[in-house]
């Protein structure tokens, strides 16, 4: 069940500052490479990679909203007046801010007849320090363009302004010279302590909450790299998507370029495989996506971005042409059997892989389609005849590449094309085993996954393609888990070739489906949004089928088409702590908060003076103000990441409650004696931790469930047990190996958290009320856990 949503659909908001970190974007022109993360509340780092003397990166504000969904979108704004907007600019790499084309605020708008303008703002007009680090003030009522002031000013008008854009470039620009560099340069840009001041300074922002139903999300780095990772993120979670994040990580921006005077091109560069930007951006989602408890699959692929491809390296048809996909500019297909160009693709999945390591998450690798490439339309081409393939074919076998040689797919082989057509089969399996292994010899652990597109392949008008395409060294175990994909089929509503051919990809393979994927998309273009219905009913398909996780592909065309899903009836439900980090509040910040337990009791008063009172609560609910805690401005720092990583209410987590936080007094340790937890039966093993409270008679019995891992203290019978059982410090069951004997009494010890989250999606902070020991409440509620029902 789904929904196309408008912008006039969303109701629920929260509020952002104008100038958020994590709603910028960058635009540059190829081939240069460009990323934005942000750290912190306040602080947005960009990273560049020049190549030409020409390049110039953008950093962008928009007044309008074009990336997130439409229930997640801020409003749109466009009058800047009355604001002022702070930061500190440091830079290495950069032309300096005084320079002559040095960094520049485009500000496109109108004037105040509504003629269309645009304004260039000197940052250095408005800067106090030097050229590499200063501080930034631009009040926007009192700002003009111009280079020397005020003899060339130019005031600009901040009440109708569509986008702001300040340039970044290399020492050595020239923008009427596109050739390159001495060297690829990199550049890193941070703008720090953002700030804005005035009556506009905050936002409306889309804070629509979809309950999760099932579905995970993939996305494509090519589609999304113009955004944070923490945007991005945020709109996935709150769309519902949950479980695991599959990206691919295309074919045109992870790589470093070097220039080749040969060949007057600039190529990818073998001895680095990622470029400084995309490194960057990458590791920032591995660990934001860890956080948040996402698994990341980075998806690499055979193909490439032509321009900077190696021609050796391509796959080509039988007149020697390249192996081109549809997209303009074209990507071309590596060649299986080249042995330069595996090697290649090997160190691009090494280097992504060690970033998801590096962020504490656990290695995922996706080979994403490997084939040999065949075209797309009426007429298509084989490409299988580069010299990497017929030379290998020759060394290995001792035959020469069967004449003559197929034009097309449909095209029945001789018995030499067959086998010709059987080794190119077995090469491709050869090489992506090859890559798995390379993974799984650096991280042990890691699982290597195989995305394979059923209409591409398993077409009975070209049955060689199944031929070469589908090798029986793909079966399992060759993979960890099998992902397929087939959005042709499922936007042309063509049912029965979807069952046949996930069917038989299944069946040849060998893999079940309880340990494969199923990815449900893609809408290509806007004007057909129309299939998400079908792409809908496909997901509900895979679901009902017991596909282990279906994903949604692409998170762009999600957000640019409004799309929500919905929890079908087949889906599973998350329990009530599904959304739980398992990590604490800092203790720099618990410490000093005030609150404890709250009941709910219905009060009513009759006339006469008497009280009818009515429990709802059996069991008391806790409440906790973080505000008293707020001392320094380093704790003001530490709340506001933790918030972020949290995503406001999203996600609850630990708190340490000073005042009840042990099984016996807080100044003690804990001791196996300390709470009596049940009385053996002989029979039962699990049972669990709880700590009674008891005052005049009147016992309170409450449910621990998350106990402080290493904490816990056994004894049975007033035995110390120091071995023989578990406990599970995330819910707080207590397993013994063998049964406790009967009216055996079981006792135990420990330190424990509070499940909390925050009670608002708001932090409403100042520097100023910190410093004046006025901090607005911030307030925590506990989560009720299903654990301990």
């Amino acid at each position: 069940m789904y929904w196309l949503a408008k912008a006039e659909d969303q109701r629920a908001r929260t509020f952002c500052h104008r100038f958020d970190p994590a709603f910028w974007t960058v635009n540059f022109p190829r081939p240069m490479m460009a990323s934005l993360v942000t750290e912190g509340a306040d602080t947005l780092v960009l990273r560049c990679v020049f190549y030409r003397r020409s390049d110039l990166a953008g950093l962008i504000w928009w007044s309008e909203d074009r990336l997130d969904h439409p229930l997640l979108a801020y409003e749109t704004a466009r009058d800047y007046s009355g604001l002022t907007l702070r930061f500190r600019w440091r830079s290495t790499g950069l032309r300096g801010l005084d320079a002559v084309f040095g960094p520049t605020l485009t500000i496109e708008g109108r004037d105040a007849a509504g003629a269309p303008r645009t304004w260039y703002v000197r940052l250095w007009n408005y800067a106090d320090g030097t050229p590499t680090d200063a501080w930034v003030t631009l009040d926007m009522d009192h700002l003009a363009g111009g280079f020397v002031l005020p003899d060339q000013a130019d005031p600009v008008d901040p009440r109708r302004i569509d986008r702001l854009f300040i340039s970044a470039v290399p020492p050595g620009y020239d923008p009427g010279d596109d050739g390159p560099l001495p060297a690829p340069a990199d550049a890193t840009l941070t703008l720090s302590e953002i700030a804005v001041s005035g009556t506009r300074r905050t936002l409306a922002l889309g804070d629509t909450g979809v309950k999760p139903h099932g579905l995970a999300l993939a996305t494509g780095y090519d589609d999304v790299l113009s955004q944070t990772p923490e945007r991005l993120l945020r709109d996935g979670l709150h769309l519902g998507y949950r479980g695991a994040l599959n990206i691919y990580v295309g074919m045109s921006h992870y790589f470093q370029l070097a220039w080749d005077a040969g060949e007057g091109r600039f190529l990818v560069d073998p001895a680095r495989p990622l470029n400084q930007p995309a490194q960057a951006w990458f590791a920032d989602l591995f660990a934001r996506a860890q956080g948040l408890g996402l698994e990341t699959i980075a998806s690499v692929s055979f193909e490439l971005f032509d321009a900077h491809a190696p021609r050796a390296w391509a796959q080509r048809a039988y007149d020697g042409s390249r192996a081109l996909t549809g997209w303009d500019p074209p990507s071309t297909l590596l060649s299986p059997a080249n042995a330069d160009a595996m090697t290649y693709v090997g160190d691009v999945m090494l280097a992504f892989s060690a970033l998801q390591a590096a962020a504490g998450a656990p290695v995922r690798a996706q080979i994403g389609e490997p084939w040999w490439w065949s075209g797309l339309g009426g007429v298509r081409r084989p490409a299988i005849y580069d010299a990497s393939a017929r030379q290998a074919y020759s060394a290995e076998t001792g035959r020469p590449v069967p004449e003559p040689r197929h034009r097309l797919v449909t095209e029945i082989p001789t018995a030499d094309q067959a086998h010709y057509l059987d080794w190119l089969g077995a090469k491709l399996a050869e090489a992506t085993n090859a890559l798995g292994d390379r993974v799984r010899a650096a991280h042990p652990g890691a699982q290597i996954l195989m995305l394979f597109y059923t209409p591409q392949v398993l077409d009975e008008t070209a049955p060689m393609l199944a031929r070469i395409n589908l090798p029986a060294g793909w079966a399992a175990p060759a993979f960890d888990r099998l992902q397929l994909e087939d959005y042709t089929h499922v936007t042309r509503s063509d049912w029965w070739a979807r069952q046949r051919g996930l069917d038989r990809a299944l069946a040849d393979l060998g893999y079940d489906r309880r340990d494969s994927d199923y990815f449900a998309g893609f809408v290509l273009r806007p004007e057909d949004r129309d299939q998400w219905a079908a792409i809908d009913r496909a997901a509900d398909l895979a679901l009902s089928e017991g596909y282990d996780r279906v994903f949604v592909w692409a998170q762009s065309q999600v957000a640019r088409d409004g799309y929500v899903r919905f929890a079908s009836p087949q889906t599973p439900q998350e329990d009530a702590m599904q959304g739980f980090h398992d990590v604490r509040l800092p203790a720099t910040i618990s410490f000093g908060s005030s609150g404890g337990p709250a009941f709910s009791t219905d009060v009513i008063e009759t006339a006469s003076g008497y009280e009818q009172r009515n429990v709802n609560w059996a069991q008391s609910r806790s409440e906790y103000d973080l505000a008293p805690a707020i001392r320094a401005e380093a704790d003001l720092a530490a709340l506001l990441a933790f918030f972020r990583a949290r995503q406001g209410r999203a996600f609850a987590f630990r708190f340490q409650d000073w005042t009840d936080w042990r099984s016996g007094p807080t100044d003690l340790a804990p001791t196996p004696l300390d709470q009596v937890i049940a009385t053996g039966d002989g029979q039962t093993t699990r049972f669990a931790l709880v700590k009674r409270y008891t005052a005049a008679g009147v016992e309170q019995v409450r449910r621990i469930t998350k106990p402080v891992a290493g904490s816990v203290r056994v004894a049975v019978a007033g035995v110390e047990r120091p071995d023989g059982w578990q406990v599970d410090p995330a819910t707080g069951w207590l397993d013994f190996d063998t049964p406790p004997a009967p009216g055996d009494r079981i006792t135990a010890g420990f330190d424990f958290d509070v499940p909390v989250r925050f009670a608002d999606d708001r932090l409403s902070l100042s520097l100023a009320d910190m410093r004046a020991g006025m901090v607005d409440s911030i307030r925590l509620v506990e989560v009720r856990d299903e654990d301990a029902a």
